[in-house]
């Protein structure tokens, strides 16, 4: 089941994937306890990747690929041609740091995409990163989500700057998209709309 949502020119659809997602290799995930409880989100600037992973990341040798931020940090020089090309896309998790790809690759423009993968539904960090990808640093790009990614979530992820979204194998992509209209006019500014309403519309004396 194809369940990648785009938005072109202001309409919504379901798409064709055009990109290959490459995945860090498994790893032993060790059960964290705070206060007596498993922590479930990793902390922002965490590092949860090793070095043994990213040299055994899996490059397709053709087509566009949309690989891991440690992996384009690390293996850069193996990538440049093909980022020249633009073959090249970035995925990084909720907890990674924007800044760590900002020292690497200062123009995010010359990268056709940036993925961000939410790990739980409740992250709500991926709603700062979109934010943040499209205000302060200026990406024009395809900005995309994907991973735990529901329903009732696409209405703000758009709000966020994302314009696509990956939804759950198990949810719907065609009920998905209606949720993009769930509100007609939204009250607050965001990047989509950086005006809130009071000052999209003229009352009147």
């Amino acid at each position: 089941m194809n369940n990648l949502v785009k938005i072109e020119n202001g309409l919504a659809a379901i798409a064709n994937d055009d990109w290959t997602l490459v995945q860090l290799p498994a790893t032993q995930v060790e059960e964290r306890i705070q206060a007596g409880k498993v922590v479930l989100f990793k902390l922002t600037g965490e590092s949860t990747v090793t070095e043994e992973q990213i040299a055994d990341t899996v490059i397709p040798a053709s087509g566009k690929i949309i690989v891991p931020l440690s992996v384009f940090v690390e293996r850069n020089n193996e990538l440049a041609s093909r980022i020249a090309q633009g073959e090249v896309g970035v995925w990084l998790a909720t907890h990674e740091l924007l800044e760590y790809l900002i020292q690497q690759q200062a123009d995010l423009n010359a990268l056709p995409i940036i993925a961000v993968f939410v790990e739980r539904f409740a992250d709500g960090r991926i709603f700062s990163l979109g934010t943040l990808l499209r205000t302060r640093y200026g990406f024009k790009n395809e900005l995309r989500a994907f991973g735990d990614v529901l329903r009732d979530q696409l209405f703000f992820l758009k709000r966020s700057g994302y314009t696509s979204f990956v939804i759950r194998q198990d949810r719907s992509a065609q009920e998905a998209i209606a949720s993009l209209n769930d509100f007609s006019k939204p009250y607050q500014g965001a990047v989509d709309e950086p005006q809130p309403v009071f000052r999209r519309y003229n009352r009147g004396n």
